[in-house]
């Protein structure tokens, strides 16, 4: 089971940019299928983005398309999510995830993922 480390949160003003990472343990990095998600107290956790294992392939939450990149660098075992025209309803603890790549990214669902880092807070002022 794959482990992951995200990082990069912090405060930001609103219209702002931020580049979170997620750094994976193992060698069958590209193997797996990365998400992003993102969670405020007292809500359920919200799907942000997903990437195949290769990187081809992305799908973006309605919230944040547009101006959320999901990529990833399987040579380094990272994941990115690059945030641009953040906005204060952009605030919370954002997630990375992972599960092997036997669901389609089309899946998006906090169930259909296997492996969660420990969380990096965003929060964006205005």
């Amino acid at each position: 089971q794959v482990q992951l480390v995200e990082s990069g949160g912090g405060l930001v003003q609103a219209g702002g940019s931020l580049r979170l990472s997620c750094a994976a343990s193992g060698r069958t990095f590209g193997k797996y299928i990365l998400g992003w998600f993102r969670q405020v107290p007292g809500k359920e956790r919200e799907f942000v983005a997903i990437i195949t294992g290769s990187g081809a392939s992305t799908r973006y939450g309605d919230t944040v398309k547009d101006r959320f990149t999901v990529s990833r660098d399987n040579a380094k075992n990272t994941a990115y999510l690059e945030m641009n025209s953040l906005k204060s309803e952009d605030t919370g603890v954002y997630y990375c995830a992972a599960r092997l790549s036997t669901l389609p990214i089309a899946v998006t669902t906090t169930t259909s993922f296997r492996s969660w880092g420990q969380g990096t807070q965003v929060t964006v002022s205005t």
